[in-house]
């Protein structure tokens, strides 16, 4: 006999900006699970510092914020310069993004031309 399986509840997950504070949010069910940072630099949008409080860390969430904020990005048509180490790891690893790193950057980053 098989014990019966317990179903986790789907957490909402919403990536927001808050040009204010120069950083994309990832939020939980409303609460701030975690931020990426950002600063114009010339016509590009330099991501500095990505950060996931521990309560939320091993479930995905740097991820999906990297996802949303460079979605967004996307959609504005603003090309970014990936300082942060987790977005630069991130693009590497999802080369369908590396479009968004100006191509006379990408050596200076890591990411292949």
């Amino acid at each position: 006999m098989r014990a019966p399986q317990r179903r986790t509840p789907v957490s909402e997950r919403t990536v927001v900006d808050d040009p204010a504070a120069g950083r994309f949010e990832i939020r939980v069910d409303g609460a701030v699970a975690g931020y990426t940072e950002y600063r114009a630099e010339g016509s590009a949008l330099a991501i500095t510092h990505t950060v996931v409080e521990s309560a939320y860390e091993g479930q995905g969430i740097g991820s999906a914020l990297a996802k949303g904020a460079l979605d967004a990005l996307r959609e504005r048509g603003t090309q970014v310069l990936p300082y942060c180490p987790f977005i630069r790891g991130w693009i590497a690893k999802h080369p369908d993004y590396l479009d968004l790193v100006p191509e006379g950057e990408r050596a200076r980053f890591d990411l292949p031309g």
